[in-house]
């Protein structure tokens, strides 16, 4: 008999070393559904707005997803663009806040964390914002600040009504006291925005909405919207829990938690959002 070993004798082979699993064109076909664990088809999903058809869970959508999905098709038009963070402070973390920038305007392929400008939502004229959340979690630095006041300014100028779309880790510790001091700025414009144009406001809020966003101009909408089970509150559920020591409700700083406790005005579906806006634009506008 042969010494050869037999096949269930002899040892695994060896991994390939150079094998990149992540090369796989599978990866970029399927996902899974962090809401209900389903393996969801990418094509279908892009198909419902990113939304999955299993559980209803809201994937979170780009600021030009964001855009296409409320605005009139080809009624867009971007203000502001070319703004961009310098570096005041000179801050240096796990890496200066310049190689950070540079990184994430070549990620996002954007200068920074906020897109505005001028649109119509099924015919009525806005001034339409969205949050980036892909450029540094959507942080809150002088360049956002200094986007959503003049977007705030152009629609009191024009007497429209404004709209903000938040998806926010908060204020953008970069730029320390700046980014801070954008909460007070962009609040300021927003009062103009009412008490001399007369023109309404309103936010709608997306997973995530926290830090110095929420704690400034997100709350203080004349309608707040949000998406189904968004988290929104100022610091995360893990941090209160350490710092008072207790466990909190079931559903803490969801959007449904807060749309019982007096925090939200509604929310709605991402598939019913366009229509929903254009409804209470015209309920809050002369277009009405």
């Amino acid at each position: 008999m042969s010494e050869e070993r037999r096949w269930f004798e002899q040892p695994p082979p060896e991994p390939k070393a150079d094998r990149d699993r992540e090369e796989s064109p599978a990866k970029d076909l399927w996902t899974r559904c962090p809401g209900c664990d389903e393996v969801l088809y990418r094509a279908d999903l892009l198909s419902q707005q990113q939304v999955c058809h299993h559980c209803g869970h809201h994937f979170r959508l780009t600021a030009l997803e964001r855009i296409t999905l409320l605005s009139d098709e080809g009624s867009f038009v971007r203000h502001d663009a070319g703004l961009s963070a310098c570096d005041p402070l000179e801050f240096v973390d796990s890496k200066a806040y310049p190689d950070r920038i540079k990184a994430s305007k070549a990620k996002a392929k954007e200068n920074d964390a906020y897109i505005a400008g001028s649109c119509t939502i099924d015919g009525v004229d806005v001034e339409l914002g969205v949050f980036n959340f892909g450029f540094m979690g959507g942080s809150m630095g002088s360049v956002v600040g200094e986007a959503i006041t003049r977007q705030y300014e152009r629609a009191a100028e024009r007497g429209v009504p404004a709209i903000v779309v938040s998806a926010s880790g908060g204020a953008r510790m970069q730029e320390g006291v700046l980014s801070l001091m954008q909460m007070a700025k962009t609040c300021a414009a927003l009062g103009r925005l009412r008490e001399r144009a007369g023109q309404p406001y309103i936010s709608l809020l997306t997973d995530p909405t926290t830090g110095g966003v929420a704690a400034s101009f997100a709350m203080l909408g004349d309608l707040i919207i949000a998406e189904p089970n968004a988290l929104i509150g100022f610091a995360g559920p893990r941090v209160i829990e350490q710092t008072i020591g207790e466990s909190l409700p079931e559903g803490f700083q969801t959007s449904e938690y807060l749309l019982d406790h007096g925090m939200l005005d509604q929310i709605v579906h991402r598939w019913d959002l366009k229509k929903t806006l254009a409804r209470h634009l015209r309920w809050m506008t002369e277009a009405g």
